[in-house]
């Protein structure tokens, strides 16, 4: 059964991608070669959509919007916190 899941690039060490997984019945984690991302997508906190089929990697696309996205909470996160801290 192929399926697709939501990946984070966490770190590169060596060449190599360590992958974080979103959601619950998905893979732990992943470390794949940084040649096999596509371009746009090798660096940390890259948002990927990984299609496995049988736990074999199949297709792994960017999902810029996404990490768009989820840069933008964090970023709003920070600010709320430093807003806060700056308060007391």
């Amino acid at each position: 059964m192929t399926e697709t899941h939501t990946a984070v690039i966490d770190r590169i060490e060596e060449g190599i991608a360590v992958l974080v997984f979103d959601g619950e019945n998905s893979p732990d984690g992943l470390d794949i070669d940084v040649a096999e991302l596509p371009d746009e997508t090798a660096h940390e906190g890259a948002v990927l959509a990984v299609t496995m089929s049988e736990g074999a990697v199949g297709t792994i696309e960017g999902r810029p919007d996404e990490e768009e996205k989820r840069r933008e909470r964090a970023e709003d996160r920070f600010d709320r916190l430093s807003k806060r801290l700056g308060d007391e």
